[in-house]
């Protein structure tokens, strides 16, 4: 595959690709169910921050557009049209393949699909509360997609009232808003749900629209900051990325030797764990969205993997891997076996992520930058 690099971030590709990969081999416990100890504790923490790192990421390179958008003097309706065309371009046809072969797989296979099943086509599955284990990995995308149309939804209406106020600034009061909002609404499940474990936790808060789209606006904020006090940005890079690490360490080592259990201390977990986590990954995004290498040693695989991410996103655990220990169980294999059957697994996900975006979702994301679609979508 040719790659184009003009114009991409290494740095930004490079969370993309830990992003997927730490989802990825943090779902290969599966096949270990036996397995347990730190290293184990360490791969389940991989996969919560993967699709927390693709979330701040997300807001952070919609929020840079959208800001440039908002700021436009012949501002309106039709810009916001535009993006989310764009960007549904970009989500929304991996989406439907992708559940259109999880459908078909629980047919074939004569399983009951979900009642709810219709919620799935509009991204409303886990809206406010738990979802199905159908198409489980899927939680993450209504959260993307609200979270895409919610900010330029409240942004037009605010220009509505014609306030005197810069758009730079209402735009940042817009995004405050949105992050208290769902600030709040965490509180609200604090008070309102009873503690519990963190199986429940991970399905009825975690996963669920009502209290997660905060997670992508924290992206946006550090989009804001970068466009409006871009000499603080670059010149503290360093400084922002050593207080994210340290910060994120101390917060899971303050967790792990003090033992701070969900049953104990639910509104740190119910209201506080996400949000901390968030703000530590946006603070890296100054370092990482200025740093590009040039050595293809480094340069090529860590492109590759951040441009199938999201079809690996899609295939990987509900269509590779449950077809994969449908056709080998697992309870049979031995430790070295499953070690092969790994690797097998994660081959064929890059292998049949890579079709995807070569044959479908990049020909899709091709037809944006067409004349034709420009001038069907594109204000004139």
């Amino acid at each position: 595959m040719i790659i184009n690099y003009k114009g991409r971030i290494f740095g930004l590709d490079l969370m993309r690709a830990a992003a997927i990969l730490f989802v990825v081999f943090s779902h290969a416990l599966w096949i270990f169910p036996e397995a347990s100890g730190n290293f184990v504790d360490v791969l389940h923490l991989m996969g919560v921050m993967g699709v927390e790192i693709f979330f701040v990421l997300s807001g952070f390179l919609i929020g840079r557009i959208l800001l440039r958008i908002f700021t436009k003097s012949d501002f309106n309706y039709k810009d916001i049209h535009y993006f989310l065309v764009r960007r549904w371009f970009r989500t929304l046809p991996n989406y439907y393949l992708a559940l259109g072969i999880n459908i078909g797989i629980m047919l074939y296979f004569g399983r009951v699909l979900p009642e709810m099943i219709g919620s799935y086509f509009l991204f409303l599955q886990n809206a406010v509360g738990g979802m199905d284990i159908f198409f489980t990995e899927s939680w993450s995308l209504p959260i993307e997609e609200f979270a895409y149309i919610l900010c330029p939804f409240l942004f037009y209406i605010t220009l509505l009232f014609r306030l005197k106020i810069a758009k730079q600034k209402l735009f940042l009061f817009v995004t405050l808003f949105i992050l208290m909002f769902f600030f709040g609404t965490k509180i609200f499940y604090n008070f309102t749900s009873p503690s519990s474990d963190m199986v429940y936790w991970n399905i009825n808060l975690k996963a669920v629209v009502l209290y997660r789209i905060d997670a992508i606006y924290y992206g946006v904020l550090a989009a804001y900051l970068s466009l409006i006090y871009k000499g603080s940005w670059q010149h503290y890079k360093n400084l922002f990325l050593f207080i994210g690490i340290s910060a994120f360490l101390t917060v899971h080592f303050w967790i792990s030797l003090q033992n701070i259990l969900i049953e104990e201390y639910s509104f740190f977990w119910d209201v506080l764990y996400l949000p901390v986590c968030s703000i530590c990954i946006a603070l890296s995004l100054p370092f990482l969205s200025q740093w590009n290498v040039t050595s293809s040693f480094y340069l090529r695989p860590i492109t590759f993997i951040s441009l199938i991410s999201y079809a690996m996103y899609l295939l990987h655990y509900s269509i590779i891997l449950q077809l994969m220990r449908y056709f080998i169980p697992i309870e049979v294999l031995e430790f070295s076996e499953k070690l092969i059957f790994t690797g097998v697994y994660v081959l064929i996900t890059i292998l049949l992520s890579y079709v995807l975006y070569r044959l479908y979702e990049k020909p899709l994301m091709d037809f944006r930058d067409k004349p034709y679609f420009k001038k069907r979508y594109a204000k004139a």
